[in-house]
């Protein structure tokens, strides 16, 4: 059997769709392990390369593929859910830190929206286009509820995102190291608000504190960036 036969078949199986996404993480995870952890050799990235060169290889389109990967889109919710585990064990560290954390993330928040717009207004993009950057910093359901609500594209928004995340996770870490910020509560929250989930995935490699704050933040952010950008689309849009 040739490459191209070999293709047609496995496409026609919803289940090949995950088990290249798997083997594509994989890969990225051992390339990862293999750099000595460093933070340019991310893992996420690493597969979404891989995936987007076999899917324009092979020509094949993202509705196909994502019958057979909607199962691992269907685990975010659990894995969400279960941030609540390490931050339930650091629940007293977070409780005498909740005014820190809330002024944090306000700050972090409203940094995120304005940056993206000013960078956005400066290179000429449309409304539609500063709408899509607006909730970049916040998880992929916020954030393409938040765009569709202020007229934006919404599937530019979910790559934003993406983006976001994995560049969050790569120069986060060594950023946080140049500017001698070593807490991991710190650490775990400027991750968490910055690059979302991805970010968090990259703290709970740091520590267990770190990746409490970073889930805390996620959710957090994602709350003050839904309760601040409607505002922000009534005034400048």
């Amino acid at each position: 059997m040739d490459l191209q036969s070999l293709w047609v078949y496995l496409a026609a199986r919803p289940l090949s769709a995950l088990l290249f996404t798997l083997l594509a993480y994989q890969a990225g995870l051992w390339l990862y392990q293999r750099s000595g952890r460093r933070t340019w050799c991310n893992p996420v990235l690493i597969a979404v390369l891989l995936l987007g060169g076999l899917l324009k290889l092979s020509d094949t389109d993202y509705r196909t593929y994502f019958e057979g990967a909607q199962f691992v889109h269907f685990l975010l919710g659990p894995a969400t859910v279960a941030l609540a585990v390490p931050i339930y064990r650091q629940w007293r560290a977070v409780r005498q830190s909740i005014g820190a954390i809330a002024m944090a993330l306000s700050c972090g928040s409203a940094t995120a929206i304005a940056s993206a717009l000013m960078v956005g207004w400066a290179a000429g993009a449309t409304p539609a286009v500063l709408a899509s950057l607006a909730p970049k910093s916040v998880t992929t359901p916020i954030a393409m509820s938040l765009a569709e609500y202020g007229g934006g594209l919404v599937s530019l928004t979910a790559v934003l995102v993406i983006v976001t995340g994995i560049l969050g996770a790569m120069i986060g870490p060594p950023l946080l190291d140049l500017i001698r910020v070593r807490d991991p509560h710190a650490r775990g929250l400027a991750l968490g608000a910055a690059a979302h989930g991805i970010g968090t995935a990259r703290a709970v490699q740091e520590s267990a504190a770190a990746a409490a704050f970073a889930g805390l933040a996620i959710g957090l952010n994602g709350l003050a960036t839904a309760l601040l950008l409607p505002w922000v689309y009534a005034l400048f849009f």
